[in-house]
Formats: C-alpha cells, sequence, structure tokens
C-alpha cells in the first residue's frame, strides 16, 4: 500500500513539472514577442553614400546646363548650387518610410525643398510633396503637380502651414528634418518639433528627391529607416 502511494506521488510530482516547465515555455515565448512588439527590427538605408553622387538622377529646368556643376560634393556634404531651379531624386521608388535629412544654408538663407513620393514625368515643378526648406517656413507642406492629402479642403490653396513658429537654426548650422510616411499619413519634425502632418496623401509612394531652388544649400546624411516587427 505504502509503495502505490509513493509511486501516486512521483507521478503527480512530475506531472506537475511538466506544466511548470510548459508555462516556463509558453511565458518566454509572449515575452519574447512583446520584446520585438517593443522594439521592432530597425533597417536603415543610406540614400547618400557620403563620398559621391551615385545612385542619383539629376534634373535641371534649363537643358543646357551641366548637373555637375549644381550638384557637387563638398566638405562631406551635397552642395545644391539654387541655379537653375531643378532636384536630384533617387532611382528607386519608396514607401513607407522614416527619411532623415540634414540640411544648412552655407551664406544667405534662401529657398529649397525635400520631394516625397516624386510621380510622373521629370519637371520642374512635379508631382511630388514637398517639405517645405525656405528659410523661416521649414514645416510647411506644398502640394505640386497634382499631389493631395485629406486637409486641403481648399484645392487652391497648395500649402498647409506648418504648425509652430519656426524652429530652424540659425544659417550656417545643422537642421534635421525627420518625415514618418505611411500610406495612409505624413508627420514631419524640424529638429524634434513636430511642425506638421496630413493623412491620405497622394501619390502614396514615389522618388524622394532634394531641390535646387535659387540659393545655394548643403545637405548630408540622408537615409530611411524602415521598422518591422519580423
Amino acid at each position: 500500500m505504502r509503495t502505490h502511494t509513493e509511486r501516486k506521488t512521483t507521478f503527480n510530482l512530475t506531472y506537475l513539472a511538466i506544466i511548470v516547465l510548459v508555462l516556463i515555455i509558453l511565458l518566454f515565448i509572449i515575452m519574447n514577442r512583446n520584446s520585438e512588439y517593443m522594439n521592432p527590427v530597425k533597417k536603415t538605408i543610406d540614400l547618400w553614400n557620403g563620398t559621391d553622387l551615385s545612385g542619383w538622377v539629376f534634373f535641371l529646368d534649363d537643358s543646357l546646363a551641366n548637373p555637375d556643376t549644381v550638384f557637387t560634393v563638398t566638405d562631406e556634404a551635397i552642395h545644391i548650387g539654387g541655379l537653375p531651379f531643378g532636384y536630384m531624386r533617387t532611382i528607386e521608388i519608396y514607401n513607407g518610410y522614416n527619411l532623415h535629412v540634414e540640411w544648412r544654408w552655407p551664406d544667405e538663407p534662401g529657398n529649397s525643398g525635400v520631394f516625397l513620393n516624386i510621380a510622373g514625368n521629370d519637371k520642374k515643378w512635379p508631382m511630388t510633396i514637398e517639405c517645405q526648406l525656405m528659410s523661416g517656413k521649414a514645416g510647411d507642406l506644398v502640394f505640386l503637380g497634382g499631389s493631395d492629402a485629406a486637409e486641403r479642403m481648399d484645392k487652391s490653396e497648395l500649402v498647409i502651414p506648418k504648425y509652430e513658429e519656426s524652429s530652424e537654426n540659425p544659417p550656417g548650422e545643422w537642421n534635421v528634418y525627420d518625415i514618418h510616411t505611411k500610406n495612409d499619413s505624413i508627420i514631419v519634425y524640424v529638429n524634434r518639433t513636430l511642425q506638421n502632418a496630413c493623412s491620405m496623401p497622394f501619390p502614396e509612394k514615389g522618388y524622394i528627391g532634394l531641390q535646387s531652388e535659387g540659393a545655394p544649400i548643403e545637405f548630408r546624411n540622408v537615409y530611411l529607416i524602415y521598422a518591422s516587427e519580423n
């Protein structure tokens, strides 16, 4: 009788140990998945290699102008002359990304822009959503060439103004654009200040461009960050 009881007790302890082990494994799996959700894997794509301008397409409104004299690399930065008007854009089409761009005015402040979701043919004012770089206006969203967003109730108005007073640094100092895009939204930060947002942007995807628009400007650290739960 005692032997039967001892076997039963041993059996119960073994069964309990298996249950505890299974629960520990399940808890580990759940915690690991939560950790991946809270800290998604980030993939960075450098749009500029820091050395030359390979991997970019150039458009100038003056077909006789030489892009090599307008778009150059100087002191570890992209230097854009400002004249004639035009832009440099990526070869690849992108969507659903976080874009990081740093810029500064090397001399006097002027006008330029970061083009998002460029679609259609290259021309002076392509179909694109521009993150404005006009001095004092960085953070405005400008809708060119038929681009659109849900917030543009009056289609005659091309600009959605920024939220706050200018958060730009003085000429000669570097500024940071962090632009978060999805198929259904664009969110714009200037030097970590939330300056603008729009929903249901059109086009939803396209090339990314840096504009030549009247004044010398410099760019550096141009890259994309993709966040994935996989």
